[in-house]
């Protein structure tokens, strides 16, 4: 479980988060949405430690990482699988490579233990014998599941993901979610999602926290989303002829 507490961030005068909010359980997928500016990815940042708030308390599993130092960080990030927007893959490094990478950093595993978890995580993101192969080798998706494998190298406990399906098409972005819905259930991870994909929203969002010029005006399912009469979550969701279909089925 991951906890914040009355996060606030600012850069310069610009108070970017005002005083969020949120619970995020294990076992489930949790989305933070809002339009561009509203502070999405600065929270995710600041839960991972990459911003410092201002004020607030992030804790994960009630331990409070943002009263820790450096050191004492270091076995919780441990825990931490991230999946970065651009996938963030060493382009030097072969697929292989570069989810051993994390490996070699966090643990003592054997050069064999490393490349035996390797081909456990890219045969669990569909990505057999792909180990050689470089970045440049890849299709848009297939980055985004070597991202991926390499978040779960380490068992995470904690799994974000930011903008998962930015550039991918729809087919390939529905594999996306499905593939961090299942590890999310198998690994019972604490899932925190940044997007701006309402397939995303209505395909995985279990507990959706929707913020607005950075504050939290909304919080619930999906399909509580669908029938709220937040007036500035309406307009964002239902921007789309789509999304407007979708509501008119249950109204």
């Amino acid at each position: 479980m991951i906890e914040i507490q009355n996060i606030n961030k600012s850069f310069g005068e610009n108070h970017v988060l005002k005083g969020i909010d949120a619970i995020f359980e294990p076992g489930k997928v949790s989305l933070i949405i809002g339009g561009s500016g509203s502070g999405k990815s600065t929270l995710l940042k600041c839960i991972v430690g990459l911003h410092e708030p201002e004020e607030g308390k992030v804790f994960f599993s009630k331990e409070e990482f943002t009263g820790m130092d450096f050191e004492q960080r270091v076995p919780i990030r441990r825990d931490i699988g991230m999946l970065f927007q651009n996938s963030a893959l060493f382009d030097s490094m072969t697929v292989e490579q570069n989810i051993v990478f994390a490996l070699d950093m966090f643990t003592d595993m054997s050069k064999q233990e490393k490349i035996d978890r390797a081909n456990f995580c890219l045969e669990r993101v569909n990505l057999k014998d792909k180990n050689k192969l470089y970045p440049a080798e890849l299709s848009g998706g297939m980055k985004k599941r070597v991202g991926i494998a390499r978040a779960i190298s380490m068992n995470p406990k904690y799994l974000f993901c930011d903008e998962p399906n930015s550039g991918l098409d729809p087919a390939t972005s529905i594999l996306i979610d499905e593939l961090i819905q299942e590890l999310t259930e198998e690994y019972q991870c604490t899932t925190i999602v940044v997007t701006h994909d309402m397939n995303s929203v209505m395909g995985i969002g279990e507990y959706i926290l929707f913020l607005y010029k950075g504050e939290k005006f909304w919080e619930g399912s999906n399909d509580e989303m669908l029938r709220s009469d937040v007036q500035e979550l309406n307009d964002f969701v239902f921007a789309s002829p789509l999304m407007k279909a979708a509501r008119s089925t249950i109204t």
